[in-house]
């Protein structure tokens, strides 16, 4: 029995070799998930252990704010108050380019410039995070070609939908700090949502039937779905550029023709155009923030959105039967 149970220590279920070799790998194992969690705690940013986070929107700005909290770094690509629309790259903006970790990008039609600014500045091995990626995209209103509306972050659903995707290309980037990302992520995101109930629950109280609205620019598409409400005409043929004076004979026929009731102008660039579309067909002027211009602030999503949804319920209040 002695030889037997001997034979057995050498051959066989190898008892007395096997748990050795098995402690050799796990030893193995737990030291490389040592150093790869020592390695994701001091990670070597740019600028020294905190992540520095490059956006190229001033949306982009409040919901990095909101995510990070005092966790990272948040550099805008362009300075503020140059307007993102057909934007030409300063000197500076390498300089800021060359700086950053990460950019986070709306990749679809509204930021392109940043793309020729990271190449030209020899940054174009930083990571992106496209915040579209989980966005459910719709045309541009009034746009002939069917491109399609890159302005997601004029509404809170896809406001919201960004701000996870953000939070989570973040926590793979910045792993020490991941959990974080998702916990602000989760509170900013209640906030929207509470921002939206309060003027779905006042615009639901107001009759809708006659409201009939054209709008200066085709940005606003996913803030009027969001309400289930459609634009009926859409006055620029590019942002900025306002029509010639057959183009814009032709937009007060269709107008009149379509019944429109409201005109929804760009914030602070509203100009003689709305005036003279007023004059001739009639229509209530009202305007909405493009959330693009002026000082980077974590609150200025939210303050503007503010505006917008306080504008469309005036809108829809002021086409309602006395």
């Amino acid at each position: 029995m002695a030889t037997e149970q001997a034979g057995r220590g050498k051959r066989g279920p190898y008892p007395g070799r096997r748990p050795s070799r098995r402690r050799y790998w796990l030893q193995w194992l737990a030291a490389c998930l040592l150093a790869l969690a020592a390695g994701g705690a001091t990670a070597a940013f740019k600028n020294g252990e905190r992540l520095t986070v490059g956006i190229t929107l001033h949306p982009y700005y409040s919901f990095v704010a909101a995510i990070v909290g005092d966790k990272a770094s948040i550099v805008p690509l362009i300075g503020a108050g140059y307007n993102p629309h057909n934007y030409n790259p300063l000197p500076d903006d390498m300089k800021r380019a060359q700086s950053l970790d990460v950019l986070v990008v709306n990749g679809i039609g509204h930021d392109q410039w940043a793309f020729e600014i990271m190449q030209a500045a020899g940054a174009g091995s930083t990571p992106l995070i496209y915040a579209n990626d989980g966005v459910s995209l719709i045309p541009t209103a009034g746009a002939a070609d069917q491109s399609v509306n890159a302005h997601t972050f004029i509404s809170t659903i896809t406001a919201i939908q960004q701000v996870y995707e953000i939070a989570r290309r973040l926590g793979e980037l910045d792993p020490a700090h991941a959990e974080d990302y998702r916990k602000n992520s989760r509170a900013y995101a209640t906030r929207l949502r509470q921002l939206k109930a309060e003027y779905t629950d006042r615009i639901a109280t107001l009759d809708s039937s006659r409201f009939r609205a054209a709008t200066m620019h085709g940005a606003y598409g996913y803030l009027m779905q969001e309400f289930g409400l459609n634009i009926v005409a859409v006055i620029e043929p590019r942002h900025g550029v306002e029509p010639t004076a057959r183009q814009l004979a032709q937009t007060i026929d269709d107008i009149k023709a379509a019944g429109v009731n409201v005109l929804f102008a760009e914030k602070f660039f509203a100009g003689k155009l709305a005036d003279t579309l007023q004059a001739e067909t009639g229509v209530k002027v009202f305007s909405f923030s493009h959330i693009s211009d002026g000082e980077y602030s974590a609150t200025l999503f939210e303050d503007e959105m503010r505006y917008n949804l306080e504008s469309l319920h005036a809108a829809i209040q002021s086409t309602t039967a006395p």
